[in-house]
């Protein structure tokens, strides 16, 4: 597919002479292609992935925008960064390439990436970029100014001027350190790190290099599965990367690990199943919306894989718990009873891990069958929640403060299960007392309390003994409760989080909880809430990162600021995921936080 004898000659020394040579060149090309084909028809059509920004206006917009400016600009990294060499190197080139070019970044952005781009990644890592400008001599001049960078470079090292090959009669083929290709067709940049790959797509222009990926029927199919309104579509050849052997191994992995299997029920055999998977992106204000689906075979829910797939017509997970200083919320459909069930089939060899939790619920729940006396009591609606703690310096404050978390589970016959939960909630609570005990370390404390209607049980470590109490141990984070409003069975780190999950099910249960429909698992993630709880331990993170990875002080705080600094520019991240007919899909949504 790819050739490699290719023959080279010295470019121009001298900057307009390299200008004027450049244009007689390129402009008979231009004249004679004027309405130039969609980058896909000079694309070969075994790509592994392809992206294409058709629209990239909205999305400059918003990475590039006044608001986005301000925000960045305004924050402490960056003035940091305002006096390092480095950048202001940077700063330096893009006000040089402002004034060469005659216009200001913004707009020669928009210029010369308005038609649209396209990248395509192929075997024998072979990346070809293709991006369609708006305006033909802007691209012109900046290719002729990124020349001259080049030379005096390769003069600088004491290499040979930048080279120009022709290995096609109508095409000037540059390359600027001997091992990436590119040339200027018209209003189009082509480039590849390989200059095999360059050959391709020149092969494919000129109808002399078979199948294209316009003509590729999969391909095209899986292009309309996109959504209409996206600005960028993204697809995956699923086939080829499945032979894979790390991919392999992740997918087959839910094999073995019954809580991957749990979590990721019915995508790890749609993707294994598929073809192609497509994704579209849109940008609306200030949200990033990522759609995708995988075109693998319907997973039935009455198989064992189908413990996430809804029996019912609309049924689905419920809709996330909004409780106070919520960092993130989790919400499934999972069939416990009929996951377990089918533990034979999904996991023929019985892990240790297995084996062991499966001996520790029957000390719990006093010798019950697992699959039909205990886990066929839950409902299929399982929701998780974390939320940043409001410490009480009466109670003592942690030196490392961990968000508290909690899981909330539907019962089918709470009035007759209840005291079963109950039962066992303790008796885990006195396994951990009995071991502590025998290390001679302070064990958990029992109390009952009320929050509303709902009487909870909450066990804690005293500090009444403690005079300092501005830094505990870490085990201070934990108040655990039990609470069974209704028909719910809270299980939380903390007596406060189950207070206000105990008043969010009060309001939850004055009006019929909808189900999401065709939706089984559904995560968000609260961008500010994530920085308070990063920003309360970043001298503990930095104290990490230094230790895991031998960074100095200032290397570790350099890694960590810009971690909080990343984190504080998203207000909130939501992913669904479900199916449609035949189609497994997801959707990922990013909103931004700008001023």
């Amino acid at each position: 597919m790819y050739r490699t004898n290719v023959s080279r000659v010295c470019v121009c020394s001298k900057p307009l002479v390299r200008l004027l040579f450049l244009y007689a060149v390129v402009a008979p090309i231009s004249a004679g292609a004027q309405a130039l084909p969609p980058a896909t028809q000079w694309l070969p059509a075994d790509a592994l992935i392809t992206l294409e920004l058709s629209s990239p206006a909205p999305l400059l917009e918003l990475l590039t925008g006044q608001p986005m400016t301000d925000a960045v600009t305004a924050l402490p990294l960056y003035k940091e960064q305002a006096s390092n060499p480095e950048f202001v190197e940077f700063v330096n080139i893009v006000k040089y390439l402002e004034m060469t070019l005659d216009t200001d970044w913004r707009t020669g952005l928009r210029k010369l990436t308005g038609g649209g781009i396209t990248l395509a990644i192929y075997p024998e890592d072979t990346v070809v970029l293709i991006v369609d400008v708006e305006d033909e001599l802007m691209l012109l001049r900046l290719h002729e100014t990124l020349l001259m960078f080049a030379s005096s470079e390769a003069k600088k090292d004491g290499r040979s001027d930048p080279v120009v090959a022709r290995p096609h009669p109508d095409v000037t083929v540059w390359t600027f350190d001997g091992q990436e290709a590119h040339t200027i067709i018209g209003k189009r940049f082509i480039l590849s790190n390989r200059l095999e790959g360059l050959n391709a797509v020149l092969e494919h222009r000129a109808a002399n290099g078979g199948a294209t990926l316009a003509s590729n029927a999969r391909f095209q199919a899986a292009r309309r599965a996109a959504p209409k309104d996206a600005i960028a579509t993204f697809l995956v050849n699923l086939k080829p990367l499945m032979k894979l052997p790390d991919l392999a191994q992740v997918l087959d992995g839910s094999r073995e690990n019954p809580l991957a299997a749990l979590a990721f029920s019915g995508l790890f055999e749609a993707v294994r199943d598929a073809d192609w998977l497509s994704a579209g992106l849109s940008v609306e204000q200030n949200t990033l919306t990522l759609r995708a689906s995988v075109d693998g075979v319907a997973v039935d829910p009455a198989s064992s894989v189908g413990f996430s797939r809804p029996k019912a017509a609309g049924g689905g997970a419920f809709p996330n718990l909004p409780v106070p200083r919520r960092i993130a919320a989790l919400s499934f459909y999972r069939d416990l009873h009929q996951f377990y069930a089918a533990k034979d089939e999904l996991f023929p060899e019985r892990t240790s891990g297995l084996i062991f939790f499966e001996n520790m619920m029957g000390i719990f729940f006093s010798g019950r069958d697992l699959t039909n006396e205990v886990l066929a009591e839950a409902q299929p609606e399982i929701r998780f929640v974390a939320a940043a703690q409001k410490f009480d310096p009466d109670k003592g404050t942690p030196r490392v403060k961990l968000p508290a978390f909690a899981m909330v589970l539907r019962l089918r016959e709470a009035e007759r299960f209840r005291e079963v939960v109950e039962e066992a909630w303790q008796k885990l609570v006195g396994l951990v007392n009995f071991t502590r005990g025998q290390q001679a370390l302070q064990g958990l404390t029992i109390d009952r309390f009320f929050q509303g209607q709902t009487k909870f049980t909450m066990a804690y470590f005293s500090t009444s003994e403690i005079e300092d109490k501005t830094a505990l141990e870490m085990r201070f984070n934990l108040r655990p409760a039990l609470a069974m409003p209704g028909e719910y069975v809270i299980i939380s780190s903390t007596d406060d989080l189950a207070r206000d999950l105990i008043d969010v099910l009060d309001r939850e249960g004055q009006r019929p909880v909808k189900p999401l429909a065709k939706t089984d698992s559904l995560v968000e993630i609260e961008g500010r809430q994530l920085a308070t709880i990063l920003q309360a331990n970043r001298e503990t993170l930095i104290a990490g990162d230094m230790v895991e990875k031998g960074n100095t002080r200032e290397q570790s705080e350099a890694e960590i600021g810009m971690l909080l600094t990343l984190v504080e520019f998203v207000d909130n991240v939501k992913l669904s995921l479900g199916s449609r007919g035949s189609l497994s899909q997801a959707l990922l949504s990013l909103k931004l936080r700008l001023p």
